[in-house]
């Protein structure tokens, strides 16, 4: 069946879905038996676009590009409108996180959902504060809620976890799910103060202008949370996970950790023990023979504790516009396979 998708939200992310799509079609189509048209857009700069036959994704990439506006088949819908009259059947949420409310984000998917169309998402915001509701409205209207994007952008983990992992119980993970505190902490490791590696990050893209939410480990612990509530049946909020980010750190307890023979990282892990499930995220000095160790730059990496494998470790990109756009469209690939 062909997928008929509605993209909510057209910044780097949407536009390198549309990119991975144009180049892969092919390829996708002879190996996977996936295809799909792109049937409508709404974005809160470009505005909205819609044809049931389907956009043209070169034209919309070039339009947004070269002339900063849609320039074919408006329409006068916001993003609510569009996902109440474009007729998809998957919607891409791919606006902007927001980890107070989790708006607009959440009630784009709640609207989807309701519908009964699918959702794949890159956004932290519904998984994060509307997990357990979210996933009940979309079984409950044969739709499914997807979410491969919000952590550790394209490597997979919930798929992993999903197939790869079927039939195991995950007892604990551990994790570096923020590339911008690991590229500063390895700064900070080879003498440059923590100031000094902040604006080393700025520079090369890897801190926004503000980069609170790295720094201060509120990025990590959302994804904490997403993958507590999704593989080990939490139901965290933000106010029950202790967080600890970077900022206090000093570079003279940097290099004692060295002189120790230990490397701190920022590590975002829950465990159940007892009945109980304890998450966290904070700095720790580890040993240089732990897996999480070794992990260097903006590279993400996640071990996930398994009752039959004992422990499994992947490492990837955690962040990029096509990486995290690969992952939506792995998780459309996903919905293929499973109404094929």
């Amino acid at each position: 069946m062909k997928q008929r998708i509605a993209l909510v939200g057209f910044g780097v992310v949407g536009q390198a879905v549309c990119d991975v799509l144009l180049k892969k079609s092919e390829t996708l189509a002879s190996e996977q038996g996936f295809s799909c048209g792109v049937v409508a857009v709404s974005d809160l700069r470009w505005g909205t676009v819609y044809d049931p036959d389907g956009l043209d994704l070169a034209r919309l990439l070039d339009d947004v590009r070269e002339h900063g506006r849609f320039t074919n088949h408006a329409k006068n819908w916001d993003a609510l409108t569009m996902i109440r009259e474009c007729g998809a059947n998957a919607v891409a949420e791919l606006t902007y996180t927001d980890l107070e409310t989790g708006e607009p984000a959440i009630s784009h998917c709640r609207a989807a959902l309701a519908a009964g169309m699918s959702v794949v998402t890159s956004n932290k915001g519904p998984p994060a504060l509307a997990h357990r509701d979210l996933t009940a409205l979309a079984a409950a209207n044969g739709a499914q809620f997807l979410y491969e994007g919000t952590v550790m952008s394209g490597t997979p983990v919930f798929n992993l976890w999903k197939h790869c992992l079927a039939g195991n119980e995950i007892r604990e993970f551990r994790g570096i799910l923020n590339g911008t505190t690991n590229y500063i902490l390895g700064e900070m490791e080879a003498g440059t103060n923590y100031a000094r590696a902040l604006a080393q990050a700025q520079a090369a893209g890897y801190a926004e202008a503000d980069p609170e939410a790295d720094v201060d480990g509120h990025d990590a612990l959302a994804k904490v949370i997403i993958l507590a509530n999704a593989m080990m049946g939490g139901d965290f909020t933000p106010a029950d996970v202790p967080c600890e980010g970077i900022v206090g750190l000093r570079a003279d307890d940097v290099e004692q950790a060295g002189r120790e023979g230990r490397r701190y990282k920022l590590v975002g892990s829950a465990r159940r023990e007892d009945g109980r499930i304890d998450a966290r995220v904070g700095l720790e000095r580890l040993p240089l023979d732990d897996p999480l160790a070794a992990i260097g730059g903006v590279a993400n990496a996640l071990t996930l504790a398994t009752d039959l494998l004992g422990e499994v470790t992947v490492v990837g990109p955690g962040a990029g516009p096509i990486a995290t756009g690969y992952a939506i469209v792995a998780d459309l690939l996903r919905l293929n396979d499973e109404t094929s």
